[in-house]
């Protein structure tokens, strides 16, 4: 086996993208397939502004359903629709709604229990691209995670960047946002859960134990996971790495840490 593995330190170059901003009295979506999956998760919704004379595709759809439940239908231009969305790709549609609500640790456990699964939480140690965080999310929803826990420093927060990143997923995977993540590991492993950090040095993922309650926890593009919470994870996994490159970005990371962790569980 190729001895280069999965470096958790790693960030995909590329050019620093435009946040998207934040509106004071909501948060802003952008997109058709976000915008869709927002209306079907029950958040409040306080408008809805389309591109003018845009009736294609899942647009007719979008404004039908918001009509049918009483949000307003804002027709505006793209200059408008291209400030809402910071440049990005609005794809003629955009939401203001309310803010996404936060769980608490034990919840997520809770929640995996009650309907007969081993829990299976992501832990977001210092993620600070948000293009990242909202990649993880969706990796999450996809392998069936109950939650991806997020701290309140040194990480990108839920902002519209994340929302618009997870394309949709965001509506489906329960977050926590804690004040500490060593605290937040301590609290996962007190209710059964095993903690298995991402680092190059770990045990190949393929050999490792997931059958069981456990959390993934991902460090910071930069730094990796810190020396603290490193140390009250239970285990240390890796990706064995066969190319040229001896890593890979952390959502792609998480991807495949949670595929081989849901296929262990049985999901």
């Amino acid at each position: 086996m190729d001895g280069r593995r999965f470096n958790p330190k790693d960030r995909n170059p590329r050019e620093r993208r435009k946040e998207l901003p934040e509106k004071q009295d909501g948060m802003i979506t952008v997109g058709r397939n976000p915008v869709s999956e927002l209306l079907k998760s029950g958040r409040d919704i306080e408008k809805i502004y389309v591109l003018r004379g845009e009736r294609e595709g899942s647009i007719t759809k979008i404004v039908a359903i918001a009509r049918e439940r009483g949000i307003v239908v804002d027709e505006t231009d793209k200059k408008r629709l291209d400030e809402l969305s910071a440049g990005a790709n609005h794809q003629g549609v955009a939401a203001i709604a309310s803010p996404v609500e936060y769980v608490s640790v034990a919840s997520m456990v809770e929640k995996a229990r009650e309907r007969g699964e081993k829990p299976l939480i992501v832990v977001c140690d210092g993620i600070e691209d948000p293009h990242n965080l909202g990649a993880i999310i969706r990796c999450a929803d996809g392998a069936g995670a109950h939650g991806v826990i997020i701290g309140k420093r040194r990480c990108t927060q839920m902002t519209s960047t994340v929302i618009k990143s997870s394309a949709g997923a965001i509506e489906y995977v329960s977050i926590a946002k804690v004040a500490n993540i060593a605290a937040a590991i301590d609290e996962l492993k007190e209710m059964g859960v095993w903690t298995f950090a991402a680092e190059a040095d770990g045990e190949d993922c393929r050999s490792a134990d997931f059958n069981c309650p456990c959390a993934i926890v991902l460090g910071s593009e930069g730094e990796g996971v810190s020396r603290l919470v490193r140390e009250k994870c239970d285990y240390t996994v890796s990706i064995p790495m066969r190319g040229g490159v001896n890593s890979l970005n952390v959502s792609t990371a998480a991807a495949v840490l949670l595929y081989e962790a849901a296929n262990k569980q049985g999901k």
